[in-house]
């Protein structure tokens, strides 16, 4: 079994702005790119233009219909979910090969591909069903964070930020080191309230997510009534000569 690091010198991690995601899949599909065409072995799909088809995915979003107490209307939520990079993993832990990693000098979990049997028990042990089985390549495979991108000097300093975050055409994603209190990533979930996913799991997930906030009510028709109404009965001046021109025309 693997063990865990007893501290990390980082906790690079994202938060969520569940208020601000729209439900693009944006995030999905740039995270399906990049990881498909550089890190690792490429992500399979298997029958892509089938009715039963299937594939890998580092990142998924869920949509659901939410109704807030009393008499509010519902709301639709869209939940992005991928790997939390848990302080207390119990995705490395179960791992009988120690292909399942934490990685001390930033938190990230990652899995050695070469060392998975693809036994499927880090999956089983993930309480957010953030691992998923590559049919093609029998491995495990899951959110790296794009550690080859936002440590490659090669990239502009902007694009050294997971594929997620720079694609996400809302800014909902946001990525930094939650380990620091003064990091930007720090600041907002300590202002905007930010959340752990299941905190009754006990895996202490680094990603955060911040919650949806309440909706303003639509204001009465009736304020705009008197910006509506007809600024004279008819015009005036030259403007009330035009229009009597163009009506015989």
């Amino acid at each position: 079994m693997t063990t865990l690091p007893a501290k990390t010198d980082k906790k690079l991690g994202l938060v969520i702005d569940l208020d601000t995601c729209v439900g693009c899949h944006a995030c999905v599909i740039s995270c399906k790119g990049w990881n498909t065409e550089n890190y690792g072995a490429p992500l399979s799909d298997q029958n892509a233009y089938g009715a039963d088809n299937s594939g890998t995915f580092l990142n998924r979003v869920h949509s659901y219909e939410v109704q807030p107490p009393g008499d509010a209307a519902a709301q639709l939520i869209h939940f992005p979910k991928s790997c939390l990079h848990c302080e207390d993993a119990p995705c490395v832990t179960v791992c009988p090969t120690g292909a399942s990693y934490k990685r001390v000098e930033d938190g990230i979990v990652l899995v050695n591909e070469s060392n998975c049997i693809g036994c499927g028990l880090c999956a089983w042990a993930c309480p957010y069903g953030a691992r998923e089985l590559d049919q093609a390549e029998g491995v495990m495979k899951k959110c790296t964070l794009c550690v080859d991108r936002i440590y490659n000097e090669n990239l502009p300093e902007e694009d050294r930020q997971p594929a997620c975050v720079r694609t996400c055409p809302a800014g909902a994603r946001h990525f930094g080191d939650l380990g620091d209190e003064n990091s930007d990533v720090s600041k907002l979930v300590a202002e905007r309230g930010g959340m752990d996913l299941m905190p009754e799991q006990g895996t202490k997930p680094v990603n955060k997510y911040l919650p949806p906030r309440p909706k303003d009510e639509m204001p009465e028709f009736d304020v705009l009534a008197p910006f509506l109404e007809p600024v004279a009965e008819e015009p005036k001046g030259f403007l009330g000569w035009l229009d009597k021109t163009l009506e015989k025309l």
